[in-house]
């Protein structure tokens, strides 16, 4: 069996050359001709610009059907693409595109607006992926290729861009196809290098499990930046034929359920939060009703409700599905026992960016509740624990969808992959004698966002505590909330004549000024003041496991 990536990519255009490929929600479509042409200008002018293959490539902004062609174009050229998540402040992106020496950057026009190109020097282009016009260029090559990009493409077909005409690099299972970078910030980010072998796995693992079929119409809400969403809700979509939706503005609950209803999507593939709020939403009201909640002990009556309740939640999805698949991040316990309850076709895996993501997974209808799946194919799971099924130790994991290691950074590379090629994960948890996997935390700090975003409490920590007043923080996530616990400097509040009531107002200012300078999903909702200093450790590190459940 040929274990390419792009040999999937060129079949898919090949064979569904007729058929509806990306569409921007509310907007344009595409077909696969349509992509296969963008594709093919876009190589002409890397090309004619002196884009060489290995060259890096970066690309930010929301999700749209230009985004999958200039990625597609990207590595089918094969260059090395560079994803950004949209939401990173400006200078997070100008450290990620300087980092990865990206000779263009492939940015949307909101990002567009915040950059500053002279912080980028290495850059040779700036291209707006709305209309890929070229704001910024560096390179006469590339000035003139853009001006004359039509006339060069109708030169190279004069009789029109036909499928057999397709070319496309052939990728080595080793060779570098993406870098994705965790965080924007320098001293947090590490940008996970995955070699087409990894992408190539990931792919193959949805072709093994996932019901898609060419034609299926599917949602893709997560930021294709992010390897969930660009695994699941892209390539391997991509690669069977289906017909993509691209929600372009931030989705809210209302804007998913909309789309839901008029999309009916094939499979769903989300992080918790969205389906919790559409549950919480649409659901849980009618079921929390004192009559309901007396029918529901009625055990006919019971059976009934429950198929009722199923259908309303199956509805709430577009009705059309085969199963959900939820990951990224911890998913609410009351929301999985009514999922459990209803008998509701849904599954949770578990991955990280550097398995390009998936680590575990199983089908619905085998799930146990509460786990994340066995080892998906071609990955090993262990947990380095004496007694793995009862006592939590940290996961490891190795096999075809595990990263090369993180660019340009040997020491941390070494520090995660150990010399048996086994990836540290940073997760504790559990696994039975089935091979069912079940999370039991972090033994690193890194939390998870809405949308499975790594957010790293020190990295907000730096900041926080260079404010005023502020002597020591800790930042922790509650009811997936981030909430910042600050024990102040009193002695220099109160030598400056501040009350108590001032230090409260004088945190809640800081909090306004932290989060101007954070991502959305980074932001603190609140501050919590502690009357004393943290405990520490000898190495005088705040003891966090202590303060995580601290209330108020």
């Amino acid at each position: 069996m040929e274990q390419s990536f792009i040999a999937y990519i060129k079949n898919s255009i090949q064979q569904n050359w007729d058929l509806d490929a990306l569409t921007d929600y509310k907007g344009t479509t595409l077909q696969y001709k349509d992509v296969a042409r963008k594709i093919e200008k876009l190589h002409i002018l890397f090309e004619e610009s002196g884009i060489r293959k290995g060259d890096k490539i970066a690309l930010c902004g929301r999700n749209s059907s230009h985004w999958g062609v200039a990625f597609l174009a990207t590595l089918t050229y094969g260059a090395v693409a560079v994803p950004i998540l949209h939401e990173f402040k400006a200078d997070n992106v100008h450290n990620i595109v300087n980092h990865s020496e990206a000779r263009l950057l492939f940015v949307g026009d909101q990002v567009w607006e915040n950059l500053n190109e002279h912080a980028m020097p290495r850059l040779e282009g700036i291209i707006l992926l709305p209309d890929f016009s070229l704001p910024v260029s560096r390179s006469e090559k590339l000035t003139y290729a853009r001006e004359h990009l039509n006339a060069m493409f109708g030169q190279k077909y004069p009789k029109n861009f036909r499928k057999e005409h397709i070319s496309y690099h052939e990728d080595q299972p080793e060779e570098l196809a993406v870098i994705n970078y965790t965080s924007g910030t320098t001293s947090y980010s590490k940008g996970v290098m995955l070699p087409y072998r990894s992408l190539w796995s990931n792919t193959a693992f949805a072709f093994e499990v996932l019901p898609l079929k060419r034609g299926d119409s599917v949602v893709c809400m997560l930021p294709m930046a992010h390897m969930y969403g660009l695994a699941f809700e892209f390539l391997y979509e991509f690669a069977v034929g289906c017909h993509i939706y691209y929600l372009t503005r931030m989705p809210s609950p209302k804007i998913i359920f909309q789309a839901f209803a008029e999309i009916k999507p094939s499979i769903i593939i989300a992080v918790p939060l969205i389906i919790e709020k559409i549950i919480k939403k649409n659901v849980l009201p009618k079921l929390e009703t004192p009559t309901m909640k007396l029918l529901l002990k009625v055990p006919f009556v019971n059976d009934k409700i429950k198929a009722t309740v199923k259908e309303q939640v199956t509805q709430a999805f577009g009705g059309r599905f085969s199963e959900v698949i939820i990951g990224g991040a911890a998913f609410n316990q009351e929301v999985e026992q009514l999922l459990r309850m209803i008998d509701f076709p849904y599954t949770v895996g578990y991955g990280m960016t550097e398995c390009g993501p998936i680590i575990c997974y199983e089908d619905w209808k085998r799930f146990k509740p509460g786990s994340c799946g066995k080892a998906a194919p071609r990955m090993e799971v262990r947990i380095l624990s004496p007694d793995p099924a009862n006592v939590p130790g940290e996961i490891i994991c190795r096999g075809a969808n595990v990263m090369l290691g993180y660019y340009k950074n040997p020491e941390a590379t070494a520090e995660t992959i150990d010399q048996e090629g086994w990836l540290h994960t940073g997760d504790l948890g559990t696994m039975d004698a089935l091979g069912n996997v079940t999370i039991k935390g972090r033994s690193k700090n890194m939390l998870l966002g809405p949308s499975g975003q790594n957010i790293y409490p020190e990295e907000i920590e730096d900041k926080l505590n260079n404010l005023p007043y502020v002597a020591e923080c800790l930042v922790v996530q509650q009811n997936e909330r981030l909430v910042g616990l600050v024990y102040p400097d009193f002695d220099d509040a109160y030598a400056h004549g501040l009350t108590p009531q001032d230090i409260e107002r004088v945190m809640e200012e800081n909090r306004v000024t932290l989060n101007q300078e954070l991502p959305a999903y980074s932001q603190l909702s609140k501050m919590k003041i502690y009357p004393e200093a943290f405990e520490k450790t000898p190495k005088k590190s705040i003891k966090r496991f202590l303060y995580q459940e601290a209330k108020g």
